[in-house]
């Protein structure tokens, strides 16, 4: 499979599926680009570890359909991505087009653009898991319209809530991700051979999800490769039909109930909140370096220890909102560092300040920060992975601490894809 990693940042796809089977999985083509940013760093990391692929360093917005047209003639025939989680509403205008709010929420629509012109087999996608309910004034709009969008292109959806931990990696990471396929490919036809050919107009909406369960509890790319429980959670089963096209979509959707698995084939989608079957993970005290080659710097002590304490501590602070009323902000306390003995909290992507969701170890009575090898570690990259770049003169050049803790706070546990990887090399063959 030829692949189009898009949103790319350090390639955190691109490693797991080629831990999956490099001769399967061949990247052809990645776009990274931090519009804030002056210096392009994650592309510039890319340029070094995948000397062999063509980066597109540019805003996607900015790449011409005649380069996905390009990538199509290439052979690419799948598209992978974890883009950015922000408003995904889209309007109508007077001509009767479709507009689109929000500035990041746009990245989105450049994913269905590539689709477009490329119609790869294959898209899988990754995302935070409260996408499923945004926006909070109309829960589950963004999801919906994403699945409208996908839907008009000729695909269906599949998608599961994974928790790293819970399937042995090393990490409390909760995201969505998605596996989207063309209707007309092998397992877009198994599915409705299967599940569609045997409905009829007459059949309820009870009937469909009796059926499609038996898919999103162990049929699925999800269900073979990350197992679940045989029965949903508190009853939570659902199913319903996107109404309208993609405006309506979004002006009207009040269903608001995606659970953690389901899938949309042809404008239904079916949804049942499940419960993985739990592997044992890796712990954090399987991923530290030896103490002796932890360079001082990230010891913590005096002032700077006492401020991690205060923040992982209980509190109840007055505060005043923008109308200048006051109010109570309380705060539960959490541990005083992390146990070496459970797998490593959600890296955020302010790893390694001094916060309270910074992980901080205490080992041989001391306290420090993780480094960035165990940073790298907690979301399954090769050590140092992320130490050398090729800057702008084509020099190798050693990336900084913060930077290095940024990627990892902003990547995805490549272990999950590797196992994804894994399984669509099976359902690719049927």
């Amino acid at each position: 499979m030829k692949i189009f990693s898009m949103f790319d940042g350090v390639g955190g796809f691109i490693v797991g599926l080629e831990n999956s089977s490099k001769e399967v999985f061949q990247t052809l083509y990645s776009n990274q680009y931090e519009p804030s940013r002056k210096i392009q760093d994650a592309y510039e990391v890319g340029l070094y570890r995948f000397p062999n692929m063509e980066h597109i360093g540019t805003d996607v917005a900015l790449i011409p359909n005649e380069k996905f047209e390009e990538m199509k003639q290439n052979g690419v025939d799948m598209i992978v991505g974890g883009f950015p989680c922000q408003d995904y509403s889209v309007a109508r205008s007077k001509k009767n087009e479709l507009g689109i709010e929000g500035k990041k929420g746009v990245l989105f629509w450049e994913i269905i653009r590539a689709t477009e012109v490329i119609k790869p087999k294959y898209l899988i996608l990754e995302n935070v898991d409260r996408l499923l309910k945004a926006p909070s004034s109309q829960r589950g709009r963004d999801f919906a319209v994403m699945l409208a969008a996908f839907n008009e292109l000729g695909y269906s959806v599949e998608w599961r809530v994974i928790n790293a931990a819970d399937y042995g990696r090393a990490q409390r990471r909760r995201r969505v991700f998605f596996f989207v396929f063309r209707n007309d490919t092998k397992w877009g036809e198994r599915l409705h051979t299967t599940y569609e050919a045997k409905f009829s107009k007459d059949t309820t909406m009870e009937e469909r999800l009796a059926q499609y369960q038996n898919y999103i509890f162990k049929d699925g790319l999800f269900g073979r490769q990350f197992p679940v429980e045989g029965t949903a959670v508190k009853k939570r089963v659902h199913a319903n039909q996107l109404v309208g096209d993609i405006a309506e979509v979004s002006e009207t959707f009040n269903d608001g109930k995606f659970w953690s698995s389901g899938l949309m084939t042809n404008r239904y989608y079916y949804t049942i909140e499940t419960n993985p079957i739990v592997e044992p993970p890796i712990t954090m005290g399987k991923i530290v370096v030896p103490e002796e080659t932890v360079d001082a710097k990230y010891y913590i002590t005096g002032d700077k220890l006492e401020k991690f304490k205060y923040l992982r501590g209980p509190k109840k602070l007055i505060r005043t909102s923008a109308d200048g009323h006051e109010y109570t902000y309380a705060e539960g306390g959490m541990s005083e560092y992390d146990s070496l003995d459970l797998p490593g909290r959600t890296m955020l992507t302010s790893e390694g300040s001094v916060n309270r969701s910074t992980h901080l170890l205490k080992i041989d009575g001391k306290y420090r920060l993780i480094t960035p090898i165990e940073a790298e570690r907690l979301q399954d990259f090769p050590d140092d992975w992320t130490k050398f770049k090729l800057n702008a003169k084509g020099e190798v050049e050693e990336v900084s601490d913060r930077m290095r803790m940024f990627f990892m706070g902003n990547a995805l546990v490549t272990g999950i894809v590797k196992r994804i990887g894994d399984e669509l090399q099976i359902i690719d063959k049927i």
